[in-house]
């Protein structure tokens, strides 16, 4: 994935057209538009295609299986048009394996969860976080989720990936991370959800998300 503003957009909506509505407007400002289980549970894997025209699609599923699951699911998303699935780390290096190798096939991305952003991720993903990390390295992964609600946490993980793998960074605006921190401490992208698709301007919203970051892109 190319970095140009260094913004992606989670699109956390479940109505199609609103899905669609959102994307058009924002389509200048983000490098791509990362979609979950309630947009294509709610409209159907064909929405992946549909959004594909405004940007290339992360799609967030977080996969866990086995490495055949993983793989057939891996294989699902991309048949429908995704750029890239997330997937978790913690089901062991061989499910990641599995996943990363269909990717390259492909020429799609993998990123690998290390931790999430909600406070929740204290009580037992941290303590992992930084194994997963040095996994996905080793898998040669495309990148990894790391939390823009822990800075810190996102300078710990980019020592131990180094700058082969990416850092895409989940948390900032309303669950409180700031752009600018966490950019600083090392990740590639941001993601920004409600704060975006729930302003009365989601346009202006991003702009003003790519114009903070523009000096540490």
């Amino acid at each position: 994935m190319e970095r140009k503003t260094g913004l992606i957009l989670a699109l956390d909506v479940t109505d199609r057209l609103e899905a669609v509505e959102i994307s058009e407007k924002v389509a200048g400002y983000v490098d791509a538009i990362k979609i979950g289980y309630p947009l294509v549970l709610s409209t159907g894997m064909d929405m992946i295609s549909q959004l594909s025209k405004f940007a290339p699609i992360i799609a967030d599923f977080k996969v866990a299986d086995i490495p055949n699951t993983n793989r057939l699911i891996c294989e699902q998303v991309f048949k429908a048009g995704a750029d890239a699935v997330i997937v978790q780390g913690f089901t062991g290096h061989d499910s990641l394996e599995a996943a990363v190798k269909l990717a390259k096939e492909e020429n799609k991305d993998i990123y690998v969860v290390t931790e999430m952003s909600h406070p929740g991720a204290l009580d037992f993903m941290q303590q992992v976080g930084e194994g997963i990390a040095k996994m996905a390295a080793d898998a040669k992964a495309s990148g990894v989720v790391a939390p823009a609600t822990r800075p810190e946490r996102v300078a710990e993980i980019r020592k131990i990936i180094g700058n082969d793998l990416s850092i895409i960074s989940p948390g900032v605006g309303a669950q409180g991370g700031s752009a600018s921190d966490v950019i600083k401490a090392g990740a590639d992208w941001v993601i920004v959800g409600r704060a975006i698709y729930q302003a009365e301007d989601p346009a202006m919203a991003a702009k003003k998300l790519v114009d903070e970051m523009k000096e540490f892109i």
